[in-house]
């Protein structure tokens, strides 16, 4: 490819991270479902798109944020093994399916749309990568067409947590070094969780290494000085460390619900499932404790029109749908930066951040929309070309130099959605926590210390770390597995209060203790010397 014919850039980022779910208290455990759906529908199909575009030798550039929780459920034998038993037993139910709709030629067809589905998935994960994924993706990452970045240690909102500088310090840095330690090197940029940013963290991104991260729009419009680029170029915060900012126009044609491309009423219905449709007896093996209704992901129905009976997915005419969304995402880019060129000091790089798990769990097509544009964006006479952020930086210097806006890319673009009357009750308990395994480190720096009081110490981090995730406010707001939410961030202080106490009364349980580094087994490197404050 001429990089030199090439008028503008096109950075596609997908974020992928789920929160840490891992039970071996229990004998299966329906939250963890969350990760091995979205292994099936959504990490596996883009392994798949990424094998098959090196094996046609296309000259394609994705970026992938790998978050610390995943990177350590993805290694994780417990989990990997009850992820072979619940695609096993997806595989099962579909071979029923294809039974139970011998008389319904349509319906059949589809399942056994999905029998191949599973024994492909199957194949992938067991065969290809020894059930190991992040073999996929650092095969990718060696091969120069996908760079890899990461997030902080648990996803925590970092704005929120800067009461503390080491809060803050820790997600980042233990976020980093669980990539490091996992993926065998540091990564050039990383991904502010939920996007949020405040004045002042890229001193702590430097410090660590880091060179680039991301903020939502009015992240870079409402910068400490107007942009000369608008948001098609990065600003330089004034130490190096460079913020890129998501374009609207691009997101909005994948993420809006009137507007995006996955509200096509020829794509697969989500929400209709036949484990909500069929007969509870027959369904019983496959849904929770045999009486739950939830989704199995076999689902038989396209969205069809609003307020019609939902019509049978027609998979060849999803297919038709996703070329001409394809080919429409990459004329919108290209007349984007036509129209940019005549305004910019530098070629436009259009940004492009998603949540990974879209493409595939929520929009089953996504992955085969998103092979379709890098294929299309890779011929010759398109006008843009992929790019990841690292490339960009190595081509541009020179960057305007301003300081982005307290911003996140959610609701209303700055806080709201991670504290309001749903949540907020939850920042006074993380911030004493924080305050007390500070104050704690301080007081044993100048003892001698025994591996049993090591051992607590580590895992009380881990248990302020796990507290800190933004997942359960995020899950508080939205009203959907709020109990589990509310259990995970009390039980999490729980544990922590309760080593806390321990260590200070010298009066270690070691059976207790052991339980809970089985129970909560993140970060095995962790230090708890890092929670140390600075001498001023």
């Amino acid at each position: 490819m001429n990089d030199l014919m090439k008028n503008g850039f096109l950075a596609i980022i997908l974020h992928a991270h789920l929160p840490y779910v891992r039970h071996p208290e229990h004998e299966s455990f329906f939250e963890e479902n969350w990760l091995f759906e979205a292994i099936t529908e959504c990490y596996i199909p883009l392994i798949g798109v990424l094998d098959r575009l090196q094996n046609d030798k296309i000259p394609y550039r994705l970026t992938l944020s790998l978050s610390p929780p995943l990177i350590s459920m993805l290694r994780d034998e417990l989990l990997q093994t009850r992820y072979l038993k619940y695609l096993h037993q997806s595989l099962e139910l579909a071979e029923k399916e294809i039974f139970r709709t011998r008389k319904q030629t349509e319906l059949q067809k589809l399942a056994r749309l999905y029998r191949r589905f599973y024994k492909k998935t199957l194949a992938i994960y067991q065969d290809q990568y020894n059930c190991d994924l992040l073999l996929a993706f650092k095969k990718h990452h060696a091969a120069g067409t996908l760079e890899l970045i990461t997030c902080a240690a648990t996803h925590g909102l970092l704005p929120l947590l800067n009461i503390s500088e080491i809060a803050v310090r820790n997600q980042i840095n233990i976020g980093i070094e669980t990539f490091k330690s996992n993926l065998g090197f540091s990564p050039s940029g990383f991904w502010l969780p939920e996007c949020a940013y405040y004045p002042g963290i890229e001193a702590l991104l430097a410090e660590a290494g880091i060179n680039y991260f991301f903020v939502d729009s009015h992240g870079i419009m409402d910068a400490s000085q107007s942009p000369r680029n608008n948001v098609y170029a990065p600003l330089d915060c004034g130490n190096g460390v460079m913020a890129f900012a998501r374009d609207p126009e691009s997101s909005r044609q994948v993420w809006s619900s009137q507007e995006g491309y996955p509200g096509d009423q020829d794509y697969r219905e989500y929400y209709k499932d036949i484990g909500f449709d069929l007969d509870i007896d027959y369904i019983a093996p496959y849904i929770l404790d045999g009486d739950i209704r939830i989704n199995t992901g076999i689902k038989y129905y396209r969205i069809t029109g609003a307020d019609l009976p939902k019509e049978i997915y027609n998979p060849k005419k999803a297919q038709a749908r996703v070329q001409q969304h394809a080919q429409d995402f990459i004329n919108k880019r290209q007349k984007q930066i036509i129209a940019l060129n005549s305004t910019m000091d530098r070629p436009p790089i259009i940004v492009a951040p998603y949540d990974a798990e879209l493409f595939g769990h929520w929009w089953f097509e996504g992955p085969q929309w998103l092979e379709c544009v890098l294929r299309l964006a890779s011929k010759p006479s398109n006008q843009v070309q992929p790019m990841s952020c690292s490339d960009y930086l190595q081509q541009q210097s020179g960057h305007q130099i301003a300081t982005p806006s307290a911003s996140t890319w959610g609701d209303q673009g700055y806080f709201s959605y991670w504290i309001n009357e749903t949540n907020n009750w939850i920042y006074p308990l993380l911030h004493k926590a924080e305050a007390d395994m500070e104050q704690l480190v301080l007081d044993i720096e100048n003892l001698m210390i025994n591996s049993l009081q090591k051992r607590a110490l580590n895992q009380a981090a881990r248990s302020i770390l796990l507290a800190q995730a933004s997942d359960w406010p995020f899950i508080m707001k939205s009203g959907t597995t709020t109990d589990y939410a509310n259990k995970r961030i009390t039980d999490h202080l729980a544990r922590f209060n309760y080593l806390h106490d321990s260590i200070r009364k010298n009066n270690i349980n070691d059976r207790y203790l052991t339980a809970l580094e089985i129970m909560d087994n993140i970060f095995p490197a962790i230090n708890f010397w890092d929670y140390l404050p600075k001498r001023k």
